[in-house]
């Protein structure tokens, strides 16, 4: 996983026109966001593309290449209001940068969702496998993605593969991370050691703006490849990324409609 890029709460102030709208290339990654609270719109030049709203995600794999355009609704715009989303970048292994691209949307509804034995802790698996689990993300590589909600003094100690990666981001409230109790929060992300289980805590006494412990739990197989990237192109060496921007300039990653919104 190369990047992580998130966008903490953002409150869209009140405006009196429309936002416009712009093009943005993507090329051989998947990307997930995931909307936490508000509501986004995606369209993309390969036909893909819906509506976020709470709890939704839209899993989008470029492969060989495509545009799309995020934007929050009209009416938001007009109104002003509250956004919080993830945007999560996932590489794919080489053999399958120049796949075709697809759009996964998976609505907050269809997620597996699990609770801790006490009922402490509310899991919602969006991708990959937990304790035998299985959420409807589908993927090129092995990877588990989830959104845990923790109540205030609970802990969940999750089972996890010894040979995947692990990290925890969190996203709205304060908690800490692993045995040893690493506090970490809004904002900030923890890297798990080597080990076949993960735990996370929420912290006794949780800030006004937050009900519980929210966090995003991330992990994969390390796909151990050479990696090339220059904005929004990852590709496997410095001659692909050249390639990628020349099929960009000469059109060949399509053109999202012009009536799209």
């Amino acid at each position: 996983m190369p990047a992580v890029t998130v966008d903490n709460p953002l409150v869209l102030p009140r405006v009196t026109t429309p936002a416009t709208a712009r093009q943005r290339r993507v090329l051989q990654v998947v990307k997930a966001p995931s909307g936490i609270d508000g509501t986004f719109v995606h369209r993309d030049s390969h036909g893909g593309g819906g509506t976020i709203t709470n709890g939704d995600t839209q899993w989008m794999t470029a492969g060989s290449g495509l545009l799309h355009i995020e934007v929050p609704p009209e009416e938001l715009v007009m109104s002003g209001g509250l956004f919080h989303g993830l945007q999560l970048w996932v590489n794919l292994p080489a053999k399958d940068k120049m796949s075709d691209p697809r759009y996964q949307d998976i609505r907050g509804g269809n997620v597996k969702l699990l609770t801790s034995d006490d009922g402490g802790a509310l899991l919602r698996i969006i991708a990959g496998e937990l304790d035998g689990h299985q959420g409807p993300g589908i993927t090129h590589t092995p990877i588990t993605m989830i959104h845990a909600t923790l109540s205030p003094g609970a802990e969940v100690t999750l089972p996890w593969r010894p040979d995947f990666n692990a990290l925890a981001y969190g996203l709205a409230g304060e908690g800490f991370a692993g045995t040893e109790k690493r506090p970490f929060g809004l904002g900030r992300s923890v890297v798990f050691g080597d080990g076949d289980a993960i735990t996370i805590r929420a912290a006794e006494n949780q800030d006004s703006r937050s009900a519980g412990f929210e966090v995003v739990l991330l992990g994969g197989l390390p796909i151990r490849e050479p990696m090339a990237h220059y904005g929004p192109f990852v590709m496997n060496s410095h001659a692909e990324l050249v390639k990628a921007f020349e099929d960009f300039q000469a059109g060949r990653l399509g053109t999202v409609p012009a009536d799209a919104f």
